[in-house]
């Protein structure tokens, strides 16, 4: 069984060498691991957040999509997607929004260092805050859920929005999943090992400190310039130099094997000039970044071809979206009009009262995609729990059994059996079940 990892791309800005080494190249890396099943997506809903610039908008999809795909994103491999080719995508972000508590938005990191900035400077609580940026957290959890991703590659600044996802998850599956776990719930997976590279100042790569030195953008010359501007010490041509904790070594890392790593550090202990150095740097950047950059400008040139393989990642993406968003619009009650069935008052107080009093077996999938059941008692302690399982359909035939009553179902069915299973228990509740389900189709028939 796969695992679903699903990665947001943000369409603001045009990407930079740490954009490269610290997201860009990991991310495809790890999409090439066997048994997973990789999503990539543009977040442009989430860039009208952030941007109001059309013209910034366009132009960012654009130069993001043709980056990733030249750093070598294969979208046979994966389904790469524009968040706005997905309507299944807003529409679920409604549902999910009618199940989200308003005083959980109001914890949401943006939305709180937002207001406090608005009244340290004296302002009105929201002022300048969009619903956009108040509700981001629910667009987000629909990002996710709406293709069940079991795990979700973030920094530890958005580990609050995967525990808001699943909070949205789980409030949903209890509303609606009558017994089924129709979300997966998503696991952070907190990304501690990230390289970060230094700016030409010294301090993180980043377009805030305009201090960044472009992947792409401007071509060999403007990667050229902008190592020229790399800070380094006095140091002479032929004095010494330390290069530990230095920006230039530490780039030149980014892009060199351990043998090539150590010979750049004794050249500087030799005496190496930094303008040397630095030539030198851009030469191996250049090993990396030529090829991809050739692919990139003819991407660039060819914008047609990115939208073709966005509108087939889309028409991929729109394949598990639409079956999804089918079975949550039924589960919430958004259905075909047909006869409603009538019950007397007393009548359906009565099975109400009965199935509050019932066991309920519960389906679900665990974050390593492996599934499970179990039987919740009417007080909401653990009957039976059962083991993981390959396919969803061997947990659901072990429930049918179950249910039914099926002689020995209990005794041979896939569950743990330690020291809190009560055996009597379980068989109690169990034929519990199969005794209403015989009345009802009784009463049917």
């Amino acid at each position: 069984m796969s695992t679903r990892v699903l990665t947001g791309i943000t369409t603001t800005g045009t990407p930079h060498l740490g954009n490269y080494v610290g997201a860009i190249r990991p991310a495809i890396a790890a999409s090439r691991e066997a048994g997973v099943e990789s999503f990539f997506f543009l977040a442009d809903y989430h860039a009208l957040i952030k941007c109001d610039d059309p013209a910034r908008i366009e132009r960012s999809r654009l130069e993001i999509a043709a980056a990733w795909l030249a750093a070598g994103l294969d979208p046979q491999r994966v389904t790469f997607y524009r968040q706005s080719d997905i309507p299944e995508i807003p529409e679920l972000t409604w549902l999910l929004t009618c199940v989200t508590a308003k005083g959980q938005m109001n914890r949401a990191h943006a939305y709180k260092a937002a207001a406090d900035a608005n009244v340290a400077a004296g302002e009105d609580l929201d002022a300048g805050i969009t619903m956009g940026l108040y509700s981001y957290p629910i667009l987000m959890a629909a990002d996710i859920l709406m293709f069940n991703a079991h795990r979700v590659p973030v920094g530890r600044d958005q580990i609050q929005h995967i525990e808001m996802a699943r909070d949205v998850a789980q409030r949903f599956n209890h509303l609606f999943g009558a017994g089924r776990e129709l979300f997966v719930l998503p696991q952070a997976e907190v990304e501690e090992d990230v390289a970060t590279l230094p700016g030409l100042d010294g301090r993180k790569m980043s377009k805030s400190y305009d201090n960044t030195i472009p992947l792409f953008d401007g071509g060999a010359k403007a990667l050229r310039e902008a190592v020229a501007r790399i800070v380094t010490d006095s140091r002479l041509p032929g004095e010494p130099k330390e290069p530990e904790d230095t920006a230039l070594v530490t780039i030149f890392d980014a892009f060199a094997d351990a043998a090539e790593r150590a010979a750049f550090r004794d050249a500087l202990r030799a005496g190496l000039a930094w303008g040397d150095a630095k030539q030198r740097l851009v030469e191996q950047i250049e090993r990396s970044v030529a090829p991809m950059r050739e692919r990139y400008e003819t991407l660039i040139a060819h914008p047609e071809r990115i939208e073709e393989t966005l509108q087939a990642g889309a028409a991929k993406a729109r394949a598990i979206a639409r079956p999804l968003l089918d079975e949550l619009r039924h589960a919430v009650g958004l259905r075909r009009m047909q006869p409603i069935a009538t019950v007397a008052p007393d009548a359906k107080a009565a099975a109400k009262a009965t199935a509050a009093a019932l066991a309920q077996f519960k389906q679900y999938r665990e974050a390593d995609g492996r599934f499970h059941f179990k039987l919740v008692g009417a007080d909401g302690e653990v009957l039976i729990q059962s083991v993981g399982l390959a396919e969803g359909r061997e947990a659901g035939r072990w429930v049918q059994q179950l249910r039914s009553g099926e002689a020995g179902a209990l005794d041979t069915a896939p569950i743990e059996r330690g020291e809190r299973y009560d055996r009597a228990a379980a068989l109690a509740a169990i034929e519990a079940i199969a005794a209403e389900l015989a009345r009802q189709q009784a009463a049917k028939g």
